[in-house]
């Protein structure tokens, strides 16, 4: 594991009653990653190190920039002599096929993504809606609402920096058919957390991801549901509560969307056709 992603720090825990308590706490790591597309700077997201080359494939997915492995042709990181050698895996360039556009101006400038909020340089709502290569609607995705409601278990279970640190959100794909858990990835930000297994799945040619479900830690977003939708993902589902945008995207595009999935309970809030009776 990359040192990088859990750090401790000297803490003072306070307990009304009894004296202060002086020790060791461990912190998810929080660092900025640059993102260069081409050797152009395209977007500064702060993150947690680690699959950070999942993270640049997913975002560029997202983006609606690439849709096919064959058009990334390599991810490393930052070798320019001028950049400090402490700073050099805080840069990633990412190369495309030679016949691949470079990202359009709605994507190709300068935004800062926070670890909480997403794409906060985004102008507009129709700026978002990003028209994704896959069509999810006719997806035969159908599991029993019981099979759902194990999935945060297993979430959890594999989340072993949160275990450490109680400070990452963490997004799964499962395989619908055969409840494989197919990739886990932990971030300080649940939208990183998202690109990095869109990312593997790219890297591993598994796009469009027909069949699979997303499964994330925290809230549903509109910015998650559009992610879900540019790789073809059928079903989002969520342990908390999606917005509103989120469940019109998710309607409109014909998502499955499941919110506060909790056992033995869940609320669908789009798609409830993919749920089987039980």
């Amino acid at each position: 594991m990359d040192p990088r992603v859990i750090t401790e720090r000297s803490v003072v825990r306070v307990t009304v009653g009894a004296p202060p308590e002086h020790r060791l706490d461990n912190l998810a790591g929080e660092e900025p990653l640059e993102i260069r597309v081409d050797g152009q700077s395209l977007a500064v997201t702060m993150r947690t190190p680690g699959a950070d080359f999942d993270l640049g494939a997913g975002f560029l997915v997202s983006e609606g920039v690439i849709t096919h492995a064959d058009e990334l042709v390599d991810v490393r990181y930052c070798d320019d002599l001028g950049v400090l050698e402490a700073e050099r895996n805080n840069i990633m360039d990412l190369t495309l096929r030679s016949d691949v556009a470079a990202p359009d101006e709605s994507v190709a400038r300068a935004f800062f993504t926070t670890s909480s909020c997403g794409l906060c340089g985004k102008a507009s709502i129709d700026a978002v809606r990003t028209r994704s290569a896959f069509e999810v609607r006719d997806d035969p995705l159908r599991v029993t609402p019981d099979w759902l409601a194990n999935l945060p278990d297993r979430l959890r279970d594999a989340q072993d920096v949160f275990e450490q640190t109680g400070g990452l959100h963490g997004a799964a794909l499962f395989d619908g058919a055969t409840g494989e858990l197919l990739a886990t990835r932990e971030d300080v930000g649940r939208h990183n957390a998202v690109d990095k297994v869109i990312g593997w799945a790219l890297r591993e040619r598994r796009l469009p991801l027909r069949g699979v479900i997303l499964l994330v830690s925290g809230r549903a977003s509109f910015e998650l549901v559009q992610k879900a939708l540019m790789a073809g993902i059928p079903m989002l589902c969520a342990v908390s509560a999606p917005s509103s945008l989120a469940a019109e995207l998710a309607q409109e595009s014909g998502m499955t969307l499941v919110g506060f999935l909790r056992a033995p309970s869940l609320v669908v809030y789009a798609g409830e056709e993919r749920l089987l009776s039980q």
